[in-house]
């Protein structure tokens, strides 16, 4: 008996030490959580090197959150930093006495092509006002290159196994017709354009011929603008890259010293003495690196001198129903662009498109709202990766459209997609469904059937009748013929080089291009004027974002994980089947361009 008390107490004890320790634990994370997302910034060195490490640093549309709790439960050393404060950061410190130069670090570079290119162009200036930018690289990929290739002088390490990664750009399309048949799963798709191939991974094991055209061409496209760039900046006859890299004549540190890729192979020490003499320093110790996270944080401030503002809003990710984190939400969306326009010391937007699309129905409720915006205040445009079918029908009509070269844009047409689960049902789960309903076609939507031939043409008429409107839309935002927008739509993605040409866009810039044409037309005939800037959706505190994070747990769980089918239920649960979207303008694909 006595032994059995000792053992209850001695659990008791362990339970409640346990929980005390749970308890100071999470007091530590509410602490810590408390300190990183305080409005204290950090203490910069007197002066030193701007060191931008790209593998610690993303590159994002817009910072969501003061601190992202996740990242600080798991010591993450990757730090998100806005493109509008990045750029920002770079334009101040090109005129700051304190940065003596930038080294850069580019390996691992967290931000996407079209992130690249505002990044680079932001570089390039930095180097106009005389001050270095030296590029450090061990192991580049294509994109971590393109970066490095606005440098004055780019360093390779001369250690055994340093080489690069370039091989061009690609991506891959995935099918998923096989599998889904193995499952019993019909999906049913209604689509409008031959180049509308958004679905089309769910009825196809390979790509349709036109599908393969316009994805070839739009890699072409972005090869060309970044091959183009490297180039010009190496002094390398035009067609080089593409000689190089088709021949694999890149494989190590020496291939890229003798084909002017390079400029100098350095161990690590021969690095430090470099950029100690950058430093003006007499050792290596000496010398004081400023990191460009906390130099953006310290420096991008906002302008409280003006009482008149330029507001940055930000469209980023899908556009739905749902107001969800990371997605576009039709009704909170439009009703936050409402509240803009309510803002009369708000006196132009600066639209910052950077979406595939989604559902039509939401698209439309924020571009109904985007026209009553415009009624006020001028709206320009800012493409980031993507502003493509919602993306783009959202913001056609705005009063100028700035892209960069690698956004992918246009993708204007429109499809439903209905899947069919009764073989499923029948043949793999062995469940029987009866149907009781009011009318004939009460069940069409429940998917637990095949639609029949008259519902098909139902759906198909809807189909045609918004494609029509996208493509009227578009012509009056444009200022286009129709049957030139239908010549050019299609579903059809095209680059921003390319849109440029078509007239989808107006000017090849950056968000910075964006909001300088944006403060002059809200300036007006007033010169020298100065506005803040403010970004819009306002990013979340750090306990917002944690309450979310907990809200969500266990909401998204793959049933199939782990088996041969896992992430299939996830890609059919983003299409929202059986929602009031039922009609998606999207791409067909989030790309992933490597």
């Amino acid at each position: 008996m006595k032994d059995f008390v000792k053992m209850t107490l001695a659990v008791i004890c362990g339970i409640l030490l346990s929980s005390i320790i749970c308890l100071f634990l999470t007091m530590g994370f509410f602490g810590s959580l408390a300190a990183a997302g305080s409005s204290a910034k950090p203490v910069l060195p007197r002066e030193g090197i701007l060191k931008m490490d790209l593998s610690k640093i993303a590159i994002v549309e817009q910072e969501t959150a003061q601190t992202d709790p996740m990242a600080l439960l798991q010591g993450s050393e990757i730090t998100p930093v806005g493109i509008w404060n990045a750029v920002q950061a770079l334009d101040i410190a090109a005129a700051d006495p304190a940065v003596k130069c930038l080294y850069m670090k580019v390996d691992g570079a967290g931000t996407d092509l079209a992130g690249a290119e505002e990044l680079r162009a932001a570089l390039l200036r930095f180097r106009e006002s005389g001050k270095a930018v030296i590029a450090y690289t061990e192991s580049p990929t294509t994109k971590d290159y393109y970066l490095a290739t606005a440098a004055d002088k780019i360093i390779m390490s001369s250690a055994s196994g340093a080489g690069p990664m370039i091989t061009g750009i690609g991506s891959q399309m995935f099918f998923l017709k096989d599998i889904l048949d193995k499952l019993g799963v019909n999906v049913q798709l209604i689509r409008h354009g031959k180049y509308k191939s958004a679905g089309e991974m769910f009825i196809r094991s390979t790509p349709s011929p036109e599908n393969l055209e316009q994805n070839q061409e739009m890699i072409n496209s972005l090869w060309n603008t970044l091959s183009a760039a490297i180039e010009e900046s190496r002094g390398l006859p035009q067609g080089r890259m593409s000689e190089l890299i088709d021949n694999l004549r890149l494989n190590n540190a020496q291939d890229m010293m003798q084909n002017g890729l390079v400029d100098q192979l350095l161990s690590k020490e021969e690095l430090r003495q470099l950029l100690t003499v950058q430093a003006g320093k007499e050792q290596f110790t000496d010398v004081q690196f400023i990191p460009f996270a906390d130099y953006a944080s310290a420096k991008v401030l906002p302008n409280l001198k003006a009482k008149e503002k330029i507001a940055i809003l930000y469209a980023s990710g899908d556009i739905t129903e749902e107001n969800k984190p990371g997605q576009i939400g039709g009704d909170a969306y439009a009703a936050l662009i409402a509240q803009i326009r309510r803002d009369k010391d708000i006196k132009a937007v600066v639209f910052r498109v950077s979406s595939p699309g989604g559902s039509v129905l939401a698209s439309d409720k924020i571009k109904q709202e985007i026209e009553l915006l415009r009624k006020e205040k001028p709206v320009i445009a800012s493409y980031g990766s993507y502003a493509a079918s919602g993306g783009y029908w959202i913001s056609n009509s705005c009063d100028k459209i700035f892209s960069d070269r690698t956004t992918l844009t246009g993708s204007i047409g429109v499809f439903s997609m209905i899947p069919d689960l009764s073989k499923t049902a029948k043949d793999i789960l062995h469940v029987g469904i009866a149907t009781v309903g009011s009318s004939k076609h009460s069940d069409m939507m429940s998917m637990m059937r095949p639609l029949d031939t008259d519902e098909k043409a139902y759906m198909q008429a809807s189909v045609e009748e918004i494609y029509s409107r996208f493509v009227q839309t578009v012509a009056e935002g444009r200022e286009m013929e129709p049957d030139f927008v239908d010549s050019i739509a299609q579903g059809r993605v095209w680059s921003g080089a390319d849109g440029l040409k078509l007239g989808l866009v107006d000017a090849i810039g950056t968000l910075s291009d964006a909001v300088n044409y944006a403060t002059i037309a809200a300036a007006g005939s007033e010169t020298g004027k100065t506005f803040d800037i403010v970004t819009y959706p306002e990013p979340l505190t750090t306990l917002q974002t944690l309450m979310l994070m907990l809200d969500k747990s266990g909401q998204d769980t793959d049933v199939l994980a782990g088996t041969p089918f896992s992430g299939i239920g996830q890609a059919f649960r983003s299409w929202e089947f059986g929602r009031n979207d039922r009609f998606y303008a999207r791409m067909p694909y989030a790309y992933v361009i490597e």
